[in-house]
């Protein structure tokens, strides 16, 4: 209560301090909010006229796929406009709530009356909430009512489809005298359109076509020279060639089918567009063109496909293994049902643009589904491989009776009548059969160039192993990422093809690809393939962004300062995580992940973590350490445990040191941190050498001595200052011993002193008759056995006597015991 009335006094200063201009932001503030409002309330008016007109478009085009999907586009722009209209008002209502909680709730019954303006500030943002909210509710229904249209043209088309497929004709009218009649007329009408038109074209368009044909020629040409020389050899099959690897023959099949067909591809479709940048095209002619287009395009992709798989001229560039003449008619059968269906579908589109009867239409696709049903079957009755014994052998069983069904059921569709069924498998057989295979190669081909080692043999591997410093891992590392790229390209050219093929319509593809693009919602989560390539090429940035800067950090920056080797290292590993870090956090973001979410993630894995990681977490934190301590840096001769040897890198898990045996060990950095390690390097590289000396009993300790010292100190890496010194260490067993000890500049050319301090001790005590003793040898007493004896009957008779001795003894032992007297002990004497 005491809480409650200070905030009514705090508040009631405030109001009576700064009451004007309180009102003035108020009333500038809903002024401004009224326009929003009227303006969004406006835009819905339209938004819901432009829904009531798509509404009735929908019935008056409910038997056209292509303009169903045209309204279908149109309706989701409409609501997401809707939804804009909607998030128009999120920072206006935010503001609202935030402003009735500071002014809190009204008093209640028998509490002091808060003061007029307050009360009037609380229902003038009431009123306009509910104005706001009003408004969103008009956007939220319009939006549900779009979806429910959107809906509805699903569920009409999907009738369409069916009933295509499923309606039936009557073949009798279809197959009558009159369908020559209809079909003369139809060529008669055609022909004259066509010839008008050309009359027209070469007398006022003339140059318009020639610039138009010569550009796209040479859009088709760029594309194919260029292809050549891009892709060399992988692009046509090398006579010569009589073994070729089965990566060499999948590019080849995969390339010169792509690629001219690309570039015919091209070559049409640019030239539909400048004939109609030029204006050079009228209504009926650039449909009749556009089909025509298709048609050719559909015809040469087959025909070289199956000639780049089949190769009837080069057996050793087949794919299958098929006998030449059968590669033969493969060819020919499978260019004849290429040709069959696209002059069927370019006579459609003459028949539909000219109004032609029914029954044209029907007899048309009817002889079109017969003649494909028949090339399938005559296919699949070929006998295209050779036994050793010379016999013909047919195709495997599920592939002949997969032919001879899709053959027979065409067949049989079309004479029941199911014209619309019959000519849609046959349409699917030859167009998303050639896609198919295509893109298939394309998969074989790209899986071939990821194996190890297979990108450097091709062309384009071996000219970057020539002209550049790629080294074998380097190349195998670009195979791989070629083989993706290649895999990637098919499914973008490859996917959309087959759906068109399939009855989609080009809308369709269009709207996946935006839901695609914009993110797919699953549950809470929502995926986005914009957002995730946008944090994949952050990141990628960042990272070569990083590389650069330690670089330079290292090369321009710290080398010019002459920063000791291990701190540049310790530097440059220490920006290089900070920067790959700052770079993953900065992606993550950038693909609209919420990094809360990340954390609530880590919160729960932390428990996993510390029990299941210790030792990775150990060594991480302890490399950590390394590089912030630096006990050791790169360069340092060091000693750990049974290890010695050169440290080589530092790393956040583990230490690599090379040893003097050219051994790399990997320590972890727990081991280091944890246990006591020897820098023979640490802050300077001074240290200290012992050669140890003996010589004999009986030699001039001080003539030694005096020697030992010289030689110490006539070494020029041995240094001055602190001066060399020779100890009398000890008297040994075998040997009166001494220690030389000297001082280097540099301890890793302790080996080489030494070397050269013995050579001159051996070299001058030669020459002083100084001896050096050698070791004692012990001397070794051996067991000899003893000797085989020789006479061999003495022995015999010495065993018999001892022998009749021990029966003798047993004899007696046994009259004694019977006698009941005891035996006499021996005299002790």
């Amino acid at each position: 209560m005491l809480l409650r009335l200070l905030r009514l006094i705090l508040v009631f200063m405030l109001v009576i301090s700064a009451s004007p201009s309180f009102e003035a932001m108020a009333q500038a503030l809903g002024q401004g909010s009224i326009g929003l409002i009227a303006d969004q309330q406006k835009a819905i008016q339209g938004l819901s006229a432009k829904t009531d007109d798509l509404e009735k478009k929908i019935q008056q085009d409910a038997e056209d796929d292509a303009s169903l999907v045209d309204i279908r586009l149109q309706l989701e722009d409409l609501s997401r406009a809707a939804l804009t209209s909607a998030l128009a008002f999120r920072t206006r209502l935010t503001d609202i709530n935030n402003r009735t909680e500071v002014l809190g709730p009204p008093p209640a019954a028998g509490q002091p009356q808060e003061p007029d303006i307050v009360t009037g500030e609380r229902q003038a943002l009431a009123s306009e909430k509910a104005e706001i909210n009003s408004v969103v509710a008009s956007a939220q229904n319009l939006s549900i009512r779009i979806s429910g249209l959107v809906d509805k043209i699903g569920n009409m088309r999907s009738a369409l489809f069916r009933n295509l497929l499923t309606k039936r004709y009557v073949l009798s009218d279809a197959l009558s005298s009159q369908v020559f009649a209809d079909a003369q007329e139809e060529y008669a009408n055609f022909y004259k359109a066509v010839s008008s038109w050309l009359s027209f074209a070469f007398k006022f368009k003339f140059q318009a076509i020639l610039a138009a044909t010569f550009v796209a020629l040479g859009l088709a040409l760029v594309l194919l020279v260029g292809g050549r020389r891009l892709f060399g050899r992988v692009f046509e099959a090398d006579p010569a060639n009589e073994d070729p690897s089965y990566l060499s023959r999948l590019s080849v099949a995969f390339w010169s089918t792509m690629l001219p067909t690309l570039a015919v591809g091209v070559f049409l479709a640019s030239t539909v567009f400048f004939f109609n940048y030029y204006n050079v095209l009228r209504g009926d002619i650039g449909v009749f063109l556009n089909a025509l287009a298709i048609a050719i395009g559909v015809i040469f992709c087959v025909n070289r496909l199956t000639n780049a798989a089949l190769e009837p001229q080069l057996p050793n560039w087949r794919l299958i293994p098929v006998e030449t003449g059968a590669a033969r008619w493969l060819v020919r059968l499978s260019t004849a049902m290429a040709v069959v269906i696209s002059v069927n579908t370019f006579l459609s589109v003459v028949n539909d643009k000219m109004g032609s009867p029914l029954s044209l239409t029907i007899a048309r696709s009817f002889v079109a589904t017969i003649v494909v049903g028949i090339i399938l079957i005559l296919m699949a009755m070929l006998r295209p491989f050779r036994a050793r014994d010379g016999s013909w052998r047919p195709w495997p069983a599920w592939l002949r009776y997969l032919a001879l069904a899709l053959g027979l059921f065409t067949i049989i569709a079309a004479l029941l009548g199911y014209i619309g069924l019959a000519l849609f498998v046959s349409l699917q057989v030859v167009v998303t059969g050639t896609a198919l295979i295509t893109a298939y190669i394309g998969f074989l081909s790209a899986r071939a160039i990821g194996e190890e080692g297979a990108f450097a043999n091709t062309t384009v591997g071996r000219w970057l192993s020539t002209h550049s410093s790629y080294e074998d891992t380097a190349l195998d590392q670009l195979g791989l990422v070629v083989s993706v790229a290649i895999n990637l390209l098919i499914v973008l050219v490859f996917l959309p093809l087959i759906l068109l093929m399939w009855g989609f319509q080009p809308g369709d593809i269009q709207a996946w690809a935006y839901k695609l693009a914009t993110g797919i919602n699953i549950g809470s989560v929502t995926i986005s393939v914009t957002g995730i390539l946008s944090g994949i090429v952050v990141f990628i940035i960042g990272y070569f962004l990083t590389r650069w800067f330690q670089g330079w950090l290292d090369g321009s920056v710290m080398a010019r300062g002459k920063v000791d080797t291990g701190v540049r290292n310790s530097i440059r590993l220490a920006v290089g995580y900070a920067g790959v870090a700052l770079a993953g956090l900065v992606g993550i973001s950038a693909a609209g992940i919420d990094l809360s979410s990340l954390a609530l993630v880590a919160g729960a894995l932390s428990l996993g973590i510390g029990f299941g990681l210790q030792n990775v977490v150990s060594n991480f934190v302890s490399g950590l350490i390394l590089l912030a301590e630096r006990p050791f840096k790169v360069g340092d001769w060091i000693v750990a445990g049974d290890v010695s040897g050169t440290v080589k890198k530092i790393s956040v898990r583990a230490t690599e040191i090379e040893t003097f045996q050219r051994q790399s060990v990997i320590l972890p950095n727990s081991n280091l941190i944890n246990n006591a390690v020897g820098n023979w390097t640490h802050r300077n590289k001074l240290g200290r050498v012992e050669i140890k000396v003996g010589v004999a009993y009986g030699s001039d300790v001080k003539q030694v001595h005096a020697l030992l010292l010289e030689i110490a100190r006539s070494h020029a890496m041995v240094l001055k200052n602190p001066e060399p010194f020779v100890l009398f260490s000890n008297f040994g067993a075998a040997a009166l011993e001494f220690e030389i000890r000297v001082f280097l500049a540099d301890i890793m050319n302790g080996s080489v002193v030494q070397n050269d301090i013995r050579f001159a001790v051996l070299e001058r005590f030669n020459d002083q008759h100084i001896e050096i003793p050698s070791t004692p040898r012990a001397v070794v007493e051996v067991n000899k056995p003893k000797a085989w004896p020789t006479d061999d009957d003495k022995i015999e008779a010495d065993f018999a006597e001892q022998e009749q001795a021990k029966v003798e003894a047993a004899a007696e032992a046994k009259k004694l015991a019977k006698s009941g007297r005891k035996a006499r002990k021996p005299d002790p004497s």
